[in-house]
């Protein structure tokens, strides 16, 4: 769909964080479609900031898979891509193997009792077969394992990576087989209960291994791009 004209909400972030963060979620979300030819000004008048900004977002979503730049021509969002995909489920899935055992003896009750609130979201959300939701929790579970682990180079990497198989799963999950395909969501759901578990008893290994099922055994074979 074309670039939305209504303007987007901008706090008192860095601009070009905040440009990053609007353009990412929109392609993420489908709001910006496959093959969308993405033009700095409506950008700019859309986002509500200047050129630099902008640009400074387009390099990053080009790192993360996102779009393509052609110098001096076009930047466009580029459709789902299967060998990019794969390539990026190991990656992000170690990620959050090294989180969880970074995370394991740093997490408190406060923590822990946040990410069970995020699970219980996690699991409401699968019941009502809202995806969205869904999403937005396992992100809010996650992040607190990712905040845990105190490691920036780690968040780096995942920020490069996991846009990409967001994307996947969102276009993968509004297609019409999505029903029957959203059994996989419920088996994160007994994941992250373990994940729980484990960094309750700061047990890293437990924790790193379940963290690995979960990034690797639903995301890998059963991740595809929808055309």
């Amino acid at each position: 769909m074309p670039v939305p004209t209504q303007r987007a909400i901008v706090g008192r972030v860095l601009l070009r964080d905040r440009a990053y963060e609007v353009l990412r979620d929109a392609i993420v979300d489908g709001t910006l479609a496959p093959g969308e030819q993405l033009r700095e000004g409506e950008l700019q008048g859309w986002i509500g900031v200047s050129r630099t900004p902008i640009r400074e977002a387009m390099m990053r979503l080009e790192r993360a898979g996102l779009v393509h730049t052609r110098p001096g021509h076009s930047t466009t969002v580029v459709p789902l891509d299967d060998a990019r995909i794969k390539d990026a489920v190991p990656v992000v899935a170690a990620m959050h193997a090294l989180a969880a055992r970074l995370a394991a003896p740093r997490a408190t009750s406060t923590h822990l009792d946040t990410m069970r609130e995020a699970n219980r979201a996690f699991g409401a959300a699968l019941q009502e077969q809202d995806i969205d939701a869904a999403l937005a929790a396992d992100d809010q579970l996650h992040g607190v394992v990712v905040t845990l682990a105190d490691n920036q180079a780690l968040v780096d990497t995942l920020e490069q990576h996991s846009p990409l198989l967001r994307r996947a799963e969102r276009a993968r999950f509004s297609q019409p087989q999505a029903e029957s395909e959203a059994g996989l969501l419920n088996v994160s759901f007994n994941l992250h209960e373990r994940l729980i578990v484990a960094l309750q008893a700061g047990d890293a290994d437990a924790a790193a291994e379940t963290a690995l099922e979960t990034w690797t055994g639903l995301r890998s074979d059963n991740v595809r791009t929808i055309h």
